[in-house]
Order: structure tokens, then C-alpha cells, then sequence
């Protein structure tokens, strides 16, 4: 009998040979921005802050903002990881020092003559673009997240540069000031120095107004020196808008400050009419005429309406201009694989900032670290990361490959924290 290969029946399906699968890829990532702090635990440190500052003269400052940055790292988590600072407060108040003394060399110069005073502001701008990028690099390089430590790469030039619209209307208006601080020679016409002294006037006015216009400017070249050199392992940001995004934005500030303004002064208006109207038809069926009592109710509705008008002049431009300014740097900050988002809205921010100043002045200053908790949460949660590939794997090559050398880098600056 001859059996056809095949012909048997068997226990097992056929082997199927699937073609080789590679794993796909990993998509990009958003990171999520919690802030996990309270107003309770940070109030603690506050108020020893507080106390130690005063009773310290002040020489404790630069201890007290190392314990609030730690205490404000370590609670935000970036992707479920919680940011750290490391800097040495001892360093740090090396730098306070330096700073300090060169306030006090200003205060005892301005004392003397102008002419001291100005060579003593001079001697500031020429050092201060230098002390800014210390900081920066002091910051950064003492902050890190899941082991990486963050570093600055901008160059002193580049920080000279940046500076520059600050530069030039303030040397014109030394060189103006030092010439015009000097006498007018014994004898001089009346006339002609009143003729010189106007001129000067209107430099120096001209100076100014285009110091005051060139502000979004040098706003713009403020932020992308520090937008443009942020790094972390191998990745470093850019900024994506110049100059007339900056323009634009404080053109819409100042329409929002100009509406913001009629509007109080319309609801202020509108109280002082109600409250003196009431008082005035009150003192008529009374027959006491405007008397005592009318006057303070009239005092007290003036009170109020300036307080209605400071109170909006104060709560909305400034949340309207922090909103859109957080929105504009960091929703257009991005490196090669890491790309930032930033939606803080407008009425969130408006809400926590008028309860923050109306509890704060009810408690006579003791809400402030709730109010600064408060502040941080809405802020730095409106902001995310999107990570283009695999953050672990990233993260561990990345540890791999570098060693602590930032750190180290770290103790070589003063310590300086301008917060700019």
C-alpha cells in the first residue's frame, strides 16, 4: 500500500513562518506641568524667611530664596518628575554681597556729586550685562530633572548685545547730564542760558521717548538671548518671534490699559453720583441741610471710587499682560525633539490675582505666600512639553553619556540669581 506524502492526518495546524515585526517607533510625548505645593507648607518657610531677613539686616535674603526655589522645584513635576536645585546658598550670598556693594557704592556716589553719581551708574551698566548672564548660568546649571542638570550657553558678546537699546539712550543722557551739570560761565546771558537750558530739555526728552519706544525691542532681545541658549543634554531652544510680536502685544496692552481705565473711571463716576445723590436727597426730607454727615458720605464715595479705579488698574492690565506674554515666549520655544505649549487664560489668572490682593490686604500681608502658591499652580500648569521619541530611553543615554561636570561648572560663578 503506498501512502501519499501528505495523506496522513496530523495533530498539528501547519507552521506558519509571520515575517519578522520590528517595534514601531515611539511618538512624540506630551509632558504635563504639575505644581503639587500648598500655601500651608510654604507659609512655614515664609515666615522663618521673614524673621531671619529682618532680624538678619537682610544678609539672610540670599539663604531665604535658596529654601523658597527649592521648595517651588521640588514641587513641580514635569511628566510625573519633580524638578531640583541645587545651589549652594553660600554662593549665593557671595553674590548678594557683590551686589549689595555695588548698591551702597552708588548710594554714597549719587551723595557726593552728580558727576560721581553718573560715572557710578556707568561703572553699573558696564558690569551688570555680565552679572545677568551669571545668573542665568547660576540658575540653570543648579536645576535639573530626572539627574540632567540644565546649562546656559549664551556668550558675554551675546549679552553686551542684547543689552544694547538699553545702552545708547543712557549713555546720551550721562554725556548730556555731566555737560550740563557745569556752571554757566560768570557773566552769561541770561537768555542764552535759558535758550541752552530748553535745548537740553528737549534732548533729553526726545531721549527719552525713544528709550520708551525701543522697550518691546529690547524685550525681544532680552528674551531670545535667553530663549535661544536654554540646554538640556543634548537639546537647545530657539525662540520663534522677534521683535514686532513684541510691538504688537504692547500696542493691545495699551488699548487694554486705555479701556480698562475708562471703564473704572466710569463705574467710580457712576458711585460718587449714587452714593451723593443718596446723601443729598437724604439731607433734603431731613431738613438738616449738607451737613456733617452728607460731607462723609460724599468723602467716603470719593474713597471708594479711587479705590474701584487703582483696584482695576492694577488687577487687569497686569494679568492680561502676564497671560499673553507667558503665551508668547513659551508657546514659541522649541529645540530639535522638544517643543513647549502655553495656554494660560486670561479670566483664571484675572480671578487668583484679585482674590490674592483682596486676602492679602485683609490679612495685612500674611496671605502672601498662599497668594504666591496660587499664582505658581495656574501658571506653570498651563504649560506643557511635547517630547518627539522615547523620554526614558532619551533620559538614560543622555545620563550615560554626560557626568556632573554642570554641576560642577556651577561653583564657579557667584552665585547670582537676578531673576530676569
Amino acid at each position: 500500500m503506498q501512502i501519499e506524502p501528505g495523506s496522513l492526518p496530523s495533530e498539528f495546524p501547519p507552521t506558519e513562518f509571520l515575517p519578522t515585526q520590528m517595534p514601531a517607533p515611539a511618538g512624540p510625548q506630551t509632558l504635563d506641568i504639575r505644581f503639587t505645593g500648598s500655601g500651608s507648607e510654604y507659609f512655614r518657610i515664609w515666615i522663618v524667611n521673614l524673621l531671619l531677613t529682618v532680624v538678619t539686616l537682610s544678609l539672610y535674603l540670599p539663604f531665604a530664596k535658596a529654601r523658597r526655589l527649592a521648595y517651588f522645584q521640588g514641587n513641580t513635576l514635569v511628566g510625573g518628575h519633580a524638578l531640583g536645585f541645587h545651589g549652594d546658598p553660600w554662593k549665593m550670598f557671595r553674590g548678594y554681597l557683590l551686589v549689595l556693594a555695588l548698591g551702597i557704592t552708588y548710594s554714597v556716589a549719587s551723595k557726593m556729586s552728580t558727576a560721581a553719581a553718573m560715572v557710578a551708574v556707568g561703572a553699573l551698566a558696564a558690569v551688570w550685562p555680565a552679572l545677568w548672564r551669571a545668573s542665568m548660568q547660576f540658575r540653570t546649571a543648579n536645576t535639573s530633572w530626572r539627574g540632567l542638570r540644565f546649562r546656559f550657553k549664551g556668550s558675554l558678546n551675546d549679552a553686551y548685545n542684547a543689552m544694547l537699546p538699553a545702552f545708547l539712550p543712557a549713555v546720551l543722557m550721562v554725556v548730556l547730564g555731566m555737560n550740563g551739570s557745569s556752571q554757566p560761565a560768570e557773566g552769561a546771558d541770561p537768555e542764552v542760558v535759558d535758550a541752552a537750558a530748553e535745548r537740553m530739555g528737549l534732548v533729553m526728552g526726545l531721549i527719552m521717548l525713544g528709550a520708551f519706544a525701543a522697550v518691546p525691542w529690547l524685550m525681544a532681545r532680552i528674551k531670545a538671548y535667553q530663549h535661544n541658549h536654554y540646554a538640556f543634554a543634548t537639546e537647545q531652544t530657539r525662540l520663534g518671534v522677534g521683535a514686532g510680536s513684541f510691538y504688537r502685544l504692547s500696542f493691545k496692552l495699551f488699548g487694554v490699559f486705555a479701556l480698562t481705565a475708562l471703564a473704572s473711571l466710569v463705574v467710580a463716576a457712576g458711585l460718587a453720583v449714587a452714593v451723593g445723590g443718596f446723601a443729598l436727597l437724604q439731607s433734603i426730607f431731613s431738613g438738616d441741610g449738607m451737613g456733617r454727615g452728607t460731607h462723609m458720605a460724599l468723602a467716603g464715595a470719593a474713597v471708594a471710587g479711587m479705590v474701584v479705579f487703582y483696584l482695576a488698574m492694577f488687577a487687569v492690565p497686569g494679568p492680561y499682560l502676564t497671560s499673553r506674554f507667558q503665551n508668547l515666549l513659551w508657546g514659541h520655544t522649541s529645540s530639535a525633539h522638544i517643543a513647549f505649549r502655553s495656554d494660560l487664560r486670561l479670566w483664571p489668572l484675572l480671578r487668583v490675582t484679585l482674590v490674592n490682593l483682596l486676602l492679602t490686604v485683609i490679612t495685612l500681608g500674611l496671605y502672601r505666600p498662599f497668594a504666591a502658591v496660587a499664582m505658581a499652580r495656574v501658571r506653570l500648569e498651563s504649560v506643557s512639553l511635547t517630547v518627539d521619541g522615547p523620554v526614558d530611553d532619551w533620559v538614560n543615554t543622555e545620563n550615560a553619556k554626560m557626568d556632573d561636570a554642570t554641576g560642577d561648572l556651577a561653583g564657579d560663578f557667584f552665585g547670582i540669581d537676578l531673576g530676569l
